[in-house]
């Protein structure tokens, strides 16, 4: 019994070891097979990697070919063929350079545009310092001077003997005076010479002939010392506006222009005009003729009511308007329009300064005057007996003048002219023209700095 047990165990143990000898066989075999699928991998990429490079070459070898043959293609053209020669680029025209006067012109309209309406309906008005602060008569600029230039920027202001003191006191005013402006300002007097001369009455500058015995005396020459002289000691105070040369001619018995004109006969009053005219100027005062067309035509003065001159056109346009055509041709600056009725020229009784007939189709047109035209003083009884200021005022502007002179009531005239701006009565472009033409005389000394 125990053999046999003993046989079973022997049995048992060999085919145990027959069992791990096979698990171990197997194993083995496993790992050659795994080897050699490794092996056959590696040799697989290898021989891929080396596909793939002999590809790749060979694709450049072929683009090099075609690009030779295009190079060979396009030499062989570009000896066929010779290209246009390259047209040079076109020099840019020049920008011309603006001249002084178009410069000029620049900074004026920069100044205009840049305004508010307000102010450029003020500038259309030459006035007393008095219409604008209220006082009675105004020897001195202060804060009231400066509040009232800040509410109405005027475009002017006209100085009588009423505001002339001493010559210190006067400087001062005018001085103080152009500083509280913000804008450029006319300081103007009315110094003709003779009676028409309150500074020197008041004793701040020479005493000059009268325009009737400087034209008696034959000559010219004397005219234009003259105004060299008042020029000079009128821009000594900052005044910088004189109403004067009289221009007109004592050609009728009893002209109310008599002792303030230089004469009877054109020519030699043009000679006298303009001899005034260039000493003025010359000083930096702008000279202004006046009583456009023909204040010495009549024995009435428009200070005392209506003036109506009976001359004819032809008389006129062969006397008098030869004077002023001769002053335009030398260069004044500014022209006044008397209140005189013209019916000859007119057809009506109008006063000159509100007729378009006058200052827009004869002197602006027709005698080609540029300059600024003024009414004569609005006050005076030609124009305040017969019309409100504010209507006067329209009026004037709507017949081409560029300044108002003196209204009798300067608010209502300033609030009728603004409110004929606003509703269209006149319009803004004719408001901005008007003061195109009033600052290229002030500000002349910029166009001669360059």
């Amino acid at each position: 019994m125990e053999n046999q047990q003993e046989k079973l165990q022997q049995q048992r143990a060999a085919r145990r070891k027959r069992r791990q000898r096979n698990q171990i066989l197997a194993y083995a075999t496993l790992l050659v097979l795994i080897a050699l699928a490794a092996v056959g991998i590696v040799v697989g990429v290898k021989h891929l990697r080396q596909w793939q490079e002999q590809r790749q070459q060979e694709e450049q070898r072929q683009q090099e070919s075609i690009q030779d043959q295009l190079e060979q293609q396009v030499g062989s053209d570009e000896e066929s063929i010779q290209a246009p020669p390259e047209e040079p680029e076109p020099t840019p025209e020049p920008v011309p350079e603006l001249t002084p006067e178009e410069k000029l012109d620049e900074i004026i309209n920069a100044m205009i545009d840049a305004m508010p309406l307000e102010d450029k309906v003020a500038g259309l008005f030459f006035v007393s310092p008095e219409s604008i602060t209220g006082v009675t008569a105004a020897v001195k600029a202060g804060e009231g001077t400066r509040e009232s230039l800040t509410r109405y920027a005027v475009g002017g202001l006209l100085y009588q003997k009423k505001n002339i003191k001493d010559a210190e006191q006067f400087r001062e005013m005018l001085g103080n005076t152009e500083l509280y402006s913000k804008y450029p300002l006319f300081l103007g007097i009315e110094e003709e010479g003779g009676s028409v001369s309150p500074l020197a009455a008041a004793g701040l500058v020479d005493k000059q002939p009268s325009p009737a015995d400087l034209g008696a005396g034959g000559d010219p020459g004397a005219a234009y010392q003259a105004g060299s002289s008042l020029g000079a000691g009128l821009a000594s105070y900052g005044i910088n506006v004189d109403f004067a040369p009289v221009a007109d001619l004592a050609n009728v018995e009893g002209s109310v222009m008599a002792a303030r004109a230089y004469g009877s006969d054109a020519g030699t009053v043009s000679a006298y005009v303009n001899g005034m005219v260039s000493g003025l100027q010359e000083q930096k005062v702008t000279a202004c003729l006046k009583h456009f067309p023909c204040g010495g035509g009549t024995a009435e003065d428009t200070g005392e009511g209506q003036a109506v001159s009976e001359r004819s056109a032809e008389d006129l346009r062969s006397q008098e308007l030869e004077v002023y055509q001769s002053g335009i041709d030398s260069g004044v600056q500014m022209i006044m329009v008397g209140h005189t009725a013209v019916p000859s020229l007119t057809g009506d009784n109008t006063p000159a300064s509100l007729s378009g007939i006058i200052v827009t189709d004869l002197l602006r047109v027709e005698m080609g005057y540029r300059g600024v035209i003024i009414t004569d003083a609005m006050n005076l009884k030609a124009i305040s007996e017969y019309y409100d200021s504010g209507q006067a005022a329209v009026m004037a502007l709507k017949a081409g003048c560029d300044m108002v002179l003196m209204p009798e009531n300067f608010e209502e005239a300033y609030e009728a002219v603004l409110g004929a701006v606003r509703d269209g009565t006149i319009s803004e472009e004719r408001v901005n023209d008007a003061l195109r033409r009033i600052y290229r005389i002030k500000c002349a000394d910029r166009l001669e700095q360059g």
